[in-house]
């Protein structure tokens, strides 16, 4: 895994910036996005005693900053032989018939467009080199359809379903292609969705859920494996959850 150039979207909070810790300490070069400088730059002076690390401040939705971000690196950071595409977010739970259109258009915008753009960016150069690793982040919405997660699902289902393409359109280049489909995980993604809201509080509460640090974990495995082995798709509860809606709690 030394001497690797991993590409990190969404690195300042939660699986991203989990996963970047881990990777750090692996001694892989790290590339890390996201929208908060202050927390890219607090990261970068954690783990640069680690690794090397550039930082790259851009929102995935937009078009022409993914591409200018991507193309600004410098020499020593441009060939990047993992890409990990980990922003995302959901906005709001509610039934399809007072959805916000405002959330939706960011589900889409983050989730699908947002993996797009960067995906678009760093591909070429994968190609050229014919080797390269893609890891999506997922959800286990994107393998189910609970009630009022609409649109959050419809963008998750839309993830694996470009992996799916991806992998198969890359599959002559010898670029690996996976997506990781985490269930229940313990980070900023509640409080992000219910806008701060006190019910986001209770989403974790009366059971254990997966920790950023667990999915960074598998992240970390699917990377070290060798050359002929994809881990193509995963799949992963926390214990208490058999799916989207039946979670045993014991509070």
């Amino acid at each position: 895994m030394k001497n690797k150039t991993v590409l990190i979207t969404g690195a300042t909070s939660g699986i991203g910036k989990a996963t970047a810790y881990l990777l750090a300490q692996s001694g892989m070069r790290l590339i890390l996005c996201g929208r908060r400088q202050s927390r890219l730059e607090t990261i970068e002076s954690e783990l640069s005693k680690f690794t090397d690390i550039h930082t790259l401040t851009f929102d995935v939705r937009d078009k022409a900053a993914c591409f200018e971000a991507i193309e600004s690196l410098p020499d020593n950071f441009k060939t990047i032989d993992v890409l990990i595409n980990n922003a995302g977010n959901a906005h709001g739970l509610d039934p399809i018939e007072t959805g916000s259109i405002e959330d939706w258009d960011a589900m889409m915008d983050i989730n699908v467009k947002g993996l797009l753009y960067v995906s678009k960016a760093v591909i070429p150069g994968m190609v050229n080199r014919q080797s390269g690793h893609i890891i999506n982040i997922g959800s286990s919405a994107g393998k189910e359809v609970y009630p009022k997660g609409n649109v959050y699902c419809a963008s998750k289902h839309a993830v694996l379903a470009i992996t799916e393409g991806m992998r198969i359109d890359l599959n002559e280049y010898g670029i690996k292609v996976a997506a990781v489909n985490p269930g229940l995980v313990e980070t900023e993604f509640s409080k992000v969705r219910f806008k701060g809201d006190a019910i986001a509080d209770n989403v974790y509460k009366g059971y254990k859920a997966l920790q950023a640090s667990d999915i960074a974990e598998i992240i970390g495995f699917i990377i070290s494996r060798p050359a002929h082995v994809n881990i193509a798709d995963l799949l992963v509860f926390p214990t208490a959850q058999a799916n989207s809606i039946t979670i045993k709690k014991t509070l």
